[in-house]
């Protein structure tokens, strides 16, 4: 599924002074569970761009933090206070989304005043509405908000790929406009999917197969990925999918977090068989807790966990990365959180990171121990996605961008909300 930027409205389209904005953002983080304290700011500072302009605005934001269920379920207070530590401006923050007391203050702000309400997730419209436009705009969210918005900006990428209310029920209402973080991580990851520079590698790693395979299917039967590097728990899939041994540990983990593992190891197995020479696989291991090395397909003693690749790996990845044209990286190779087992993940990641061409990371993990290494400036482009890149990058339909071209041509490309007669 293709999106362009020009298929939006942008915030060059429009002049929000003297405006109430509202803005949806995603600044879900994770939380302390036993201070309550934000872990990680990355996501606020990626929506810093838009927010500063619309210095001229009265901005509102709109924003979810987790799920029902969850520990890390709570109240957006000290998510106010992160932005206004990050912006060096007033943030102020009403803990309700539309109560009349949240009305009232949206009426009586001013130009520069920004207001965070409380967490969407809260109210069970945002969350258990199938994606109903008739309904989601009969809701009490889109009924009492839409009226105090001038211009509705949705810049929440890590969100795109979900079909709630405050992300896609203000389509036929307001003029939705697209934020310049999700102009920004458009033309960062189709540049990759799209550009000239190959050959194109992509490593996927880390413990998520489920998504690091939809994504290698998507990559290689499409053809806008040369090669695909696999590492952690991504690269024991394919191996055991060859008829290499792993050892028991390894599968057992396989089995215990992917209900559909079976299914997976059968999309392995066809993509090996189609594209065999395209997929590159560890050829040695260091395990633990012995740390030792095993070559791949040496049997694995059932105490053992494959927790990092070898040398001979490393050196192997290292030649395919500088023979590359363009990254995309997905996931540490190892167990990088514990120091005899991060080498992998050190050597590869300072391989890419120093490589000429067009470098993208994606992936919570990934840009975890990119900061760790000091390495996440030297990247082109950082996505904040987590499921909402890998859905994108699976060729997955994404409704908030379904919502985005949908506005456009529903307010005939007038971005002042005025539709031709016709």
């Amino acid at each position: 599924m293709d999106y362009l930027p020009a298929e939006f409205f942008t915030l060059e389209d429009v002049d929000p002074a003297d405006k109430t904005i509202f803005l949806r953002i995603d600044v879900n983080s994770p939380i302390n569970p036993e201070t309550g304290e934000i872990i990680g700011s990355s996501r606020f500072f990626s929506h810093i761009d838009t927010i500063n302009s619309l210095v001229n605005s009265r901005v509102v934001l709109l924003a979810h933090q987790s799920r029902p269920g969850k520990e890390d379920f709570t109240s957006l207070d000290r998510h106010a206070l992160t932005m206004q530590r990050i912006l060096g401006r007033t943030v102020d923050f009403e803990d309700s989304l539309f109560s009349a007391s949240a009305i009232e203050r949206i009426r009586k702000m001013s130009n520069g005043d920004i207001l965070m309400l409380e967490n969407t997730r809260f109210y069970s419209e945002e969350v258990s509405i199938d994606y109903d436009l008739e309904v989601m705009e009969g809701t009490s969210i889109v009924r009492k908000l839409s009226p105090l918005m001038d211009l509705f900006v949705n810049d929440a990428f890590p969100s795109i790929h979900r079909a709630q209310t405050t992300l896609v029920g203000f389509q036929r209402v307001v003029p939705n406009i697209s934020g310049k973080l999700i102009e920004r991580e458009i033309r960062s990851l189709d540049r990759f999917l799209k550009g000239k520079e190959s050959p194109k590698v992509a490593v996927l790693a880390g413990a998520k197969i489920n998504e690091s395979i939809s994504v290698a299917k998507n990559f290689l039967e499409s053809g806008s990925v040369d090669r695909i590097i696999t590492g952690g728990v991504v690269a024991n899939a394919f191996l055991w999918a060859s008829g290499k041994q792993i050892g028991k540990k390894n599968e057992e983990f396989i089995v215990k977090n992917n209900k559909n593992h079976q299914e997976l190891i059968k999309i392995c197995k066809k993509l090996l068989e189609k594209h065999e020479t395209q997929i590159s696989m560890p050829v040695d291991f260091v395990m633990k807790p012995s740390g030792k090395r095993v070559e791949s397909g040496s049997k694995v003693p059932d105490d053992q966990v494959l927790a990092d690749v070898g040398v001979d790996t490393i050196v192997q990845y290292i030649d395919e990365i500088r023979e590359a044209g363009s990254i995309f990286l997905n996931g540490p190779i190892g167990m990088y959180e514990i120091e005899n087992y991060s080498i992998g993940t050190s050597e590869i990641f300072r391989a890419i990171a120093n490589h000429g061409g067009l470098r993208i990371a994606g992936g919570g993990h990934t840009l975890s121990a990119l900061e760790m290494l000091g390495l996440l400036r030297e990247f082109n482009h950082a996505s904040t996605g987590g499921g909402a890149l890998i859905s994108y990058l699976s060729g997955e339909t994404m409704p908030v961008l379904e919502a985005l071209k949908a506005s456009k041509k529903y307010f005939d490309g007038n971005a002042d909300g005025k539709r031709s007669e016709s």
